[in-house]
């Protein structure tokens, strides 16, 4: 059974589950119904970082528009338009094992796309989640839902996966940011121009 966690919790991802390599991270959400005349865009974002929380170089930073890092330890499963139905509306297959030694962290983000133009924000989503789970035996590992803590944001940095003395851990951040997709990849040191 999945470990379900609350904003801010941390939690051992290989210790606690020996051999773990391959993990498939699903982020989910649902939109309120209201009537804004746009459908939903929502983007999932993988930025893997060095210690000082900057990616090494643009590569390092997976979306629609690039699926795989450099050393193909992340690969993103392709952008969902309308996140209709149940389950995962994105995902994300890493393989822990591969990912390059001097990458400390891999944050997940998601955006809403073309958020200013379509009036959108994160206080328009409900039901958001992520969760990791063991790609070998598909059991679903652990589970983060978010909840309705968002207004006027447009970015939401989901959760972090990183190393600790040698180990794989998650932590569930929920932490949301105005200005979308642009305004992470500054934070994040990713070159947008």
């Amino acid at each position: 059974m999945a470990i379900s966690l609350q904003k801010g919790q941390k939690v051992d991802l290989t210790k606690t589950n020996p051999g773990l390599s391959k993990i498939l991270v699903g982020l989910g959400w649902d939109t309120n119904k209201y009537d804004g005349g746009s459908a939903f865009d929502l983007d999932v974002a993988a930025f893997l970082t060095a210690d000082d929380g900057k990616v090494a170089n643009d590569g390092n930073f997976i979306f629609y528009g690039n699926l795989k890092d450099p050393s193909g330890a992340v690969t993103h499963l392709g952008d969902n338009l309308t996140g209709e139905g149940d389950g995962d509306d994105e995902q994300l297959v890493i393989d822990l094992n591969a990912v390059p030694a001097d990458v400390e962290k891999i944050a997940f983000s998601v955006t809403i796309y073309d958020a200013d133009v379509r009036k959108q924000n994160f206080g328009q989503v409900s039901n958001s989640f992520i969760r990791i789970v063991n790609n070998d035996s598909n059991e679903e590992l652990i589970r983060y839902d978010l909840g309705e803590d968002f207004s006027i944001e447009t970015a939401v940095v989901v959760a972090e996966l990183y190393r600790h003395n040698g180990e794989w851990k998650f932590n569930a951040v929920g932490s949301g940011f105005e200005g979308g997709l642009h305004a992470l990849c500054k934070n994040y040191g990713v070159n947008v121009g």
